[in-house]
């Protein structure tokens, strides 16, 4: 007997599994790194949407003015005082038209059942954001993570750089730069999560190319 899928998966389960050994103030204070670095990259908009937030490490990093956190789990370290909280699938989502100056879409495409709806996803994106805003996406990029990819459970399409620069193109955006290789796969490599280290990281771009298993992809609408 061939069981019905309904495309649900207890994600709370699942990370609280999969991060068991990492303390969650590292990662936060890792976040306070990456979070104002990529916020630089998106042109300092003072008008944020995270349509994957999870536990906001992202949002709750920005000196924006207005923040705006999507995500199908309610997490006890959401900030409801900064942050506007839309606990929703993110396509079932009431968003603005045409309101955010700066979307990032951090290790959620990947999650995705297929192609097309990583399509309806960023078309949904695009209508959302205002025109000479800009999107920035992060994710495992396949051609340099392959060997570790499929190691963790959620992961349903490979996408490379070049596949999310045709995907942004197709739903409206333009490209308008690229980082193969940005930071590593996961808080489960090497190094352990460090502030301290992870500001070093940042500001050495040849480190990328040589630990970076993530890419870095952004477009203006």
């Amino acid at each position: 007997m061939m069981l019905k899928e309904d495309n649900r998966m207890n994600y709370q389960r699942l990370y609280s599994y999969r991060f068991k050994d990492i303390d969650q103030s590292s990662r936060v204070n890792v976040w306070q790194e990456i979070g104002p670095f990529i916020y630089n990259f998106l042109g300092k908009p003072q008008r944020v949407l995270d349509p994957a937030a999870g536990r906001c490490e992202f949002v709750n990093s920005l000196p924006a003015v207005e923040c705006w956190a999507v995500d199908e789990v309610q997490y006890p370290e959401m900030n409801a005082d900064k942050t506007k909280i839309v606990i929703s699938d993110v396509m079932e989502a009431d968003l603005p038209e045409s309101y955010f100056d700066g979307i990032f879409v951090s290790n959620f495409l990947e999650h995705l059942p297929s192609q097309t709806a990583i399509s309806a996803f960023l078309e949904k994106m695009h209508g959302v954001l205002r025109p000479g805003g800009k999107i920035a996406i992060m994710g495992p990029n396949y051609r340099y993570c392959s060997k570790h990819y499929w190691d963790c459970a959620d992961h349903i399409i490979a996408l490379t750089h070049l596949a999310v620069q045709e995907h942004l193109y197709t739903a409206g955006f333009t490209p308008s730069k690229t980082f193969p290789q940005f930071l590593p796969f996961s808080f489960r490599g090497i190094l352990p999560p460090s502030r301290t280290l992870t500001r070093l990281y940042l500001r050495q771009p040849l480190l990328w190319r040589l630990l970076g298993k993530q890419f870095l992809v952004l477009g203006e609408r």
